[in-house]
């Protein structure tokens, strides 16, 4: 059984920078892709960004890019958000989700979810 957990989020003003962690236990994290998504209030799930399994492919949409930075690290089962420049609508309910596909799908592929970590934009 895949567990989850994400560590990271808080409050923090327009503008910083925020990196948030996934640290994956009971199962092979080298194997899955891996992805942050996340969810504002009265809004639809999105995708933020994801990573192959080895590492080698990553997507970040395209009106992220240069923001979100996904990294991984198989050593340490670990998973990782940079977010820069964080903006007021950056606020949301982050997720990281793990594929047991080894490449990058959509996010409906997505089949073990960790509990989410709030990250607050505020001025």
């Amino acid at each position: 059984q895949v567990h989850l957990a994400e560590s990271g989020g808080g409050i923090v003003r327009p503008g910083q920078s925020l990196k948030l962690s996934c640290v994956s236990s009971g199962g092979t994290f080298s194997s899955y892709s891996m992805g942050w998504f996340r969810q504002a209030p009265g809004k639809e799930r999105e995708t933020v960004a994801q990573i192959s399994a080895t590492g080698t492919s990553t997507y970040v949409p395209s009106s992220e890019k240069g923001r979100f930075t996904i990294s991984r690290d198989n050593a340490k089962n670990t998973l990782y958000l940079q977010i820069d420049s964080l903006k007021l609508e950056d606020t949301a309910v982050y997720y990281c989700a793990a594929d047991e596909y080894r490449y990058i799908r959509n996010m409906r592929d997505y089949t073990i979810w960790g509990q989410g970590t709030q990250v607050t934009v505020s001025s």
